[in-house]
């Protein structure tokens, strides 16, 4: 006989600072191996298992991923009971948000989508320490005007091999960046917030490993001076390899905003 299963799409958000990114690991503490754990406790006598859209590093963190939650044989019988119970018991640094059911013909993984990142950062003295989870401190000037310049060379098409680690002869390097811009920091606020702070905002619809860290690396640099704006569009072209980047910004800066599933 055949087995029934049910699909449910999954809307969650965590603090990545204590945490080793999202895929579970032995030893370590992570999203999905929180999640999962979780799920034990709330549906012990259910067979189900766990399958995450984006696979964040340590201490990143994220307002609006999803991941895609398989369940066997019975299907969750009120969804919004389902997401309080599920809340309830999860770490306080993880909540899920939204639940819907889909259908088998959905996957997480392939289904066209678009990501949402925005880095947070500011520069000159040093931050009150609470800061930390959330948003870079650079204790060093840099020159905003020149940097929000580079980010908008970023826009389009564009061969991103030198903005990635740890490539495979299958890796794809061109890739489609829908919105690059770096503007003043009104979305996430808090009273031990710098006066003034900025969001890196990066939206594509795939990123090759690392690629949001260290092009606002090489905004950065660009920011200190080490790069100038013909530097980062040469680092853009095929062919360029010698053009590698190699600093990646901290990864408690970066937050996965948010994904549209088309």
């Amino acid at each position: 006989m055949q087995r029934v299963r049910y699909y449910y799409l999954i809307k969650v958000q965590y603090l990545g600072y204590r945490l080793h990114g999202w895929q579970k690991q032995p030893n370590f503490k992570t999203v999905e191996g929180l999640i999962t754990k979780t799920l034990r406790y709330v549906m012990p006598e259910a067979r189900y298992k766990v399958l995450g859209c984006s696979r964040t590093d340590a201490m990143v963190s994220s307002n609006g991923s999803a991941f895609e939650l398989f369940v066997d044989e019975q299907p969750l019988e009120n969804l919004e009971d389902f997401l309080a119970l599920f809340n309830l018991n999860l770490p306080q640094d993880i909540r899920v948000t939204d639940i819907e059911e889909v259908g088998a013909n959905f996957n997480i993984i392939q289904h066209s989508k678009i990501k949402e990142y925005a880095y947070l950062f500011s520069f000159g003295s040093k931050n009150h320490p609470f800061c930390a989870p959330f948003m870079a401190n650079f204790q060093f000037d840099l020159d905003i005007d020149k940097m929000k310049k580079g980010a908008q060379l970023f826009n389009g098409t564009h061969n991103f091999r030198n903005y990635c680690v740890r490539v495979s002869e299958k890796s794809t390097f061109e890739r489609e960046i829908l919105k690059a811009e770096i503007v003043e920091n009104k979305l996430y606020t808090a009273n031990f917030f710098p006066k003034k702070s900025y969001i890196f905002h990066i939206h594509g619809k795939g990123f090759l490993r690392h690629q949001v860290r260290l092009m606002m690396g090489a905004m950065i640099q660009l920011g200190r001076g080490e790069f100038s704006l013909g530097d980062i569009e040469q680092s853009l072209k095929e062919g360029n390899e010698h053009l590698q980047m190699d600093y990646s910004a901290p990864a408690s800066g970066l937050i996965l905003n948010d994904i549209h599933f088309d």
